[in-house]
Parts: C-alpha cells; sequence; structure tokens
C-alpha cells in the first residue's frame, strides 16, 4: 500500500484540495482563495499531495495548472476495497 497516499489524505486541507480539483483544474492561487492560510503553506500542501501521486501540474506560460489524478485515486479505492474484501473473507472463514 502506498504510505504517502494516506499520509496526504490524513490533512483535511489536503482533502479539500482534492474536492476542489475534482471539479477543474485550478491555479495555486485560485486553490489558495478557497482557504484562510498562506499561500506557502498551500504550496506545501500541493507538493505533498504531487508527492504521493494525487495530483499532477503543468506549467503554462507562468502558472502552474493543477489536476487530480484519478488514476492514483482509483488504484487506491481498489486496494482499499481489497483489504477490506480480506477482512471479510477471514471473518466468514472463522464463522
Amino acid at each position: 500500500m502506498n504510505d504517502a497516499f494516506f499520509q496526504a489524505m490524513a490533512n483535511e486541507t489536503r482533502r479539500e484540495i482534492v474536492r476542489l480539483l475534482r471539479w477543474q483544474d485550478l491555479t495555486a492561487g485560485e486553490i489558495a482563495s478557497h482557504f484562510a492560510i498562506s499561500k506557502p503553506s498551500i504550496s506545501r500542501h500541493l507538493d505533498t499531495l504531487k508527492n504521493a501521486g494525487l495530483i499532477t501540474a503543468e506549467r503554462k506560460g507562468n502558472q502552474i495548472i493543477y489536476s487530480i489524478n484519478m488514476t492514483v485515486l482509483q488504484e487506491m479505492t481498489m486496494e482499499f476495497l481489497s483489504l477490506v474484501g480480506k477482512k471479510e473473507e477471514t471473518c466468514h472463514e472463522n464463522g
């Protein structure tokens, strides 16, 4: 399992950034406008999300556009569901 994914998603601000990017690609400034924290703090959250593979960043001119990486989210969802399935199978075998 990808520990970086769970560490990234353990923070409410980062979860909210992922929710924002679910609807549209945004610049760091656009993302920051949704929060009452400093732009450097938003930058650190974006770096954490990028390092976990949850978002991508693409330079367009003098701006960086952030997008959600649905592939990683889907893979982690499947991994999480397989864990739940294993637990369920174990309970049925022991029951």
